[in-house]
């Protein structure tokens, strides 16, 4: 009886660390975030110029693209307001249309920022 139970428990052992090890793995986030956050928070404290924020976030945006990841909702949009402030009016135009293409849920407020960019 006991060589019976020997295999079972080595096979229900093996099972249980395999079962462990997969929940062991992170999730893969929806998003890419890289340096979206620290950027957001320096526009608005001013603690970085727009110049060093395009510069961190398009670097984020390469990063985003060699690993194949979709950057974060807004992502876009933030480096289109930047282009704005630096006055580069064909940049800011490219990345609010990114912004739409990857989220139609933001045409609408992409589409008003496009207009009132114009004026």
């Amino acid at each position: 009886m006991k060589s019976v139970l020997q295999p079972c428990a080595a096979l229900l052992s093996l099972t249980f660390v395999a079962l462990l090890s997969g929940c062991a793995e992170q999730p893969k986030s929806l998003y890419y975030w890289p340096g979206y956050q620290e950027q957001v928070y320096g526009h608005f404290t001013k603690e970085t110029g727009p110049e060093q924020q395009i510069t961190a976030l398009e670097a984020g945006l390469q990063q985003a693209r060699s690993k194949g990841l979709t950057p974060a909702p807004g992502y876009h949009a933030q480096l289109g307001m930047l282009y704005a402030e630096v006055g580069k009016m064909d940049q800011v135009r490219q990345q609010f249309e990114t912004e739409k293409t990857l989220f139609p849920e933001s045409t609408a407020y992409m589409d008003f920022l496009m207009r009132n960019f114009k004026k």
